[in-house]
């Protein structure tokens, strides 16, 4: 094979190695943008966290971002699409329209619905979080939508997570739900006999919480439908609850 041969499948195997990439690329250009907006949120009131990945109730749920704040629990997920994007707030599919060229993806609400419910299954026991869903373009986007969920451009991001201002969480379960977010982050399925656990250093600050007596975690006062009540850091692995 001749030198010139070698050029041509070498620039050919590329071709189709950047054609194979490009879905990765483009989230990550998008999630990556947005994370330079969010750094300008205020460190006191909202708590962020990139890329989560939970397993909640046999179900695997990959978020881009979640913030913790006084306000809510915001859960924002990320299309870097260019062209026009065209849809219905309960339509199972949208279009993108790229001069003749069309293409469908799927309704980044209903996407952005089934991490909530995650959400609302790992953090059942704080019955009083709004959970407040976004779904961010980029600025290569033009939105020919019909919705009433926050269905966003990138310019507009920091404007709508601000508009909520009423605070709902006081800083101590707004840090203890961040916590448990953080510790369920995993980017494979949990074993059946592992349990989570806050580390070493986070129950050095904390010495008035209890052991769990049926795993290695900490016991957390949480409010429930009946009131107060302790439970274990592990949820949803360990179950183990006790009256305070």
């Amino acid at each position: 094979m001749s030198k010139w041969q070698l050029i041509l499948w070498g620039f050919i195997l590329l071709i189709i190695i950047i054609k194979l990439l490009r879905p990765i690329i483009k989230g990550i250009i998008g999630e990556t943008a947005v994370s330079l907006v969010l750094k300008f949120l205020n460190k006191k009131d909202y708590k962020v966290l990139h890329n989560i990945t939970l397993y909640v109730n046999g179900y695997k749920s990959q978020i881009d971002h979640i913030i913790v704040s006084n306000f809510g629990v915001f859960v924002i997920e990320t299309k870097h699409y260019k062209g026009w994007i065209v849809g219905h707030e309960y339509a199972r599919y949208w279009t993108q329209v790229i001069y003749r060229h069309k293409s469908r993806l799927y309704n980044p609400i209903l996407q952005n619905k089934g991490h909530v419910k995650s959400l609302k299954g790992l953090l059942q026991h704080y019955p009083d979080i709004n959970f407040i869903p976004i779904v961010v373009f980029t600025w290569r986007a033009t939105l020919k939508i019909t919705v009433s969920s926050e269905v966003i451009k990138i310019s507009r991001l920091l404007r709508t997570i601000k508009q909520y201002d009423h605070g709902t969480l006081n800083d101590a379960i707004k840090n203890e739900i961040f916590d448990l977010i953080k510790l369920n982050n995993r980017k494979k399925p949990p074993k059946q006999s592992e349990t989570y656990q806050l580390a070493p250093n986070n129950e050095q600050q904390t010495p008035d919480l209890e052991k769990c007596p049926s795993c290695s975690g900490l016991l957390l006062i949480r409010n429930g439908k009946h009131g107060k009540f302790k439970g274990c850091s592990g949820f949803p692995k360990c179950r183990y609850t006790q009256a305070v």
